[in-house]
């Protein structure tokens, strides 16, 4: 079923019977987005272990059905004011308290994210009047990744500051080493230049003044 805002209106149904006949009409109101609006993916990403809300969009009036699946495999149902979650093993098996509905909207969280969870997801919206129910369909393709495939881990992070401020203080120490290192080795060569430098003649004069 594609239907669309302009399917709006009036539908008029006869019933002609051999001895009588009777008229229903039924008034039709398509609210929302278009159909093309509905056909069209979302694309939700996390990182493993973040949580994932898919967005339904809408607000739940109390004759909806509201139907999540997950690679065609039913996780979740709003129905009235009852809810369903993961009710066979399979599904529970895979999202184990990890699934979150919102009662207004239909709203699907997916809290703690695995990379398994990545995958197709449908919202199927069931609203019903006495009459005759309109179905809709809403599709997610949600994708989450490995920390160490997206980026650093917080503790690759510390390990690397860590590493860098090691590095820093070594520097420093050998730094600081080879000053005084140097320091040393100039005091010394200073005195033996003393030492070694021709002697002064006024010193040789006084000298032999005193032998006199």
């Amino acid at each position: 079923m594609n239907i669309r805002n302009t399917d709006s209106g009036l539908y008029e149904l006869k019933i002609i019977r051999s001895t009588s006949s009777s008229d229903k009409i039924f008034n039709v109101t398509v609210n929302g987005v278009s159909a093309d609006e509905q056909n069209q993916m979302k694309r939700k990403s996390a990182k493993k272990g973040e949580s994932v809300t898919l967005e339904s969009d809408e607000t739940k009036n109390p004759n909806d059905v509201m139907t999540w699946y997950f690679n065609d495999t039913r996780i979740a149902e709003i129905t009235g004011d009852q809810s369903e979650i993961c009710t066979d093993d399979q599904c529970d098996g895979r999202f184990r308290n990890r699934l979150k509905l919102d009662h207004q909207t239909g709203s699907l969280t997916i809290t703690d994210t695995r990379t398994t969870d990545s995958g197709l997801y449908k919202l199927q919206i069931i609203s019903r009047d006495s009459s005759f129910s309109i179905a809709r369909e809403k599709r997610f393709n949600a994708t989450v990744t490995d920390v160490l495939d997206s980026g650093l881990s917080s503790g690759a992070v510390a390990g690397i500051v860590i590493a860098a401020v090691v590095f820093l203080l070594v520097a420093a120490a050998a730094g600081l080493i080879y000053c005084r290192h140097r320091e040393y080795r100039q005091t010394p060569q200073n005195d033996k230049d003393v030492n070694n430098s021709p002697p002064n003649p006024k010193d040789i004069a006084l000298s032999d003044t005193k032998h006199l």
